[in-house]
């Protein structure tokens, strides 16, 4: 963590500011003011006026001067983030400060319990960007596996936006979930008094539950990735024969009348 990482967290605590609240005033992603604390991402030159003019402190102090390390009695960080159940979550951004979307595949799913929180892991997973997506959210990729999700098929992708809390879940939306104790999962979802109900859109596959407190992380389905082309319906195939045996007529047809 560089000079500038140190200073942006110190003031924040000085002014007793949650992440969140800071990058309210910065007008910027929560997520983005956390890569800048930890070090990940340097602040681009609009953001460190940013600060400079809410911390009434000059831009070379911010990124020359090492400020005091002892926070104020002010900082109650720690306690907000415990009370409006938030996490801090470990992004990538590119050298335009725009985030990236992380991808983690079926093998480091067992190594995303262990590694969500940690920079060098997210780090080392593939990343990539998708204009489709608005750049006001954070987007994650995780490929699914099994067949309990049909017609998402095991391998697809599914790109999940993040949810920070868990109050912000809608009953019935699908959710990739990381969790203490089924690891990364992809279900249909709908609350409950003590946590959350997981559905299989696959109906060979049984309804079960998963307390509050085992869950680390959620991510809203947004979007997703397959090579599997979905096959047409039968129903679908039965009109596209008809189609088909139409054209053959009419081709039949028309070689009749140009032999007249």
């Amino acid at each position: 963590m560089g000079i500038v990482s140190e200073n942006i967290k110190y003031l924040r605590k000085q002014e007793g500011l949650t992440q969140e609240q800071m990058a309210e005033r910065l007008k910027i992603k929560r997520s983005l003011l956390g890569a800048y604390e930890e070090g990940r991402a340097d602040p681009r030159i609009n953001n460190l006026v940013k600060f400079s003019e809410i911390f009434d402190i000059s831009i070379d102090k911010l990124i020359n001067v090492k400020l005091p390390d002892k926070p104020s009695g002010k900082n109650k960080s720690a306690e907000n983030r415990k009370k409006n159940n938030l996490n801090i979550l470990t992004i990538t951004v590119d050298r335009n400060d725009k985030e990236n979307i992380e991808l983690v595949p079926q093998k480091a799913a067992a190594g995303y319990l262990n590694g969500y929180a940690d920079p060098e892991f997210i780090g080392e997973l593939s990343r990539f960007r998708l204009p489709i997506l608005s750049d006001q959210a954070t987007y994650r990729a995780f490929e699914i596996s099994g067949d309990s999700m049909l017609p998402l098929k095991n391998g697809a992708i599914v790109i999940g936006r993040y949810v920070e809390h868990l109050g912000d879940i809608v009953n019935g939306k699908t959710y990739v979930l990381v969790t203490a104790g089924e690891g990364v999962v992809y279900k249909r979802v709908l609350t409950n008094g003590a946590g959350l109900t997981m559905v299989s859109d696959n109906k060979a596959y049984d309804p079960y539950d998963i307390e509050a407190s085992a869950i680390m992380e959620i991510w809203e389905a947004s979007a997703y990735i397959s090579t599997d082309l979905p096959e047409p319906a039968d129903e679908d195939n039965l009109t596209l024969n008809k189609i088909a045996k139409m054209v053959l007529d009419l081709q039949q047809e028309v070689i009749k009348l140009k032999k007249i």
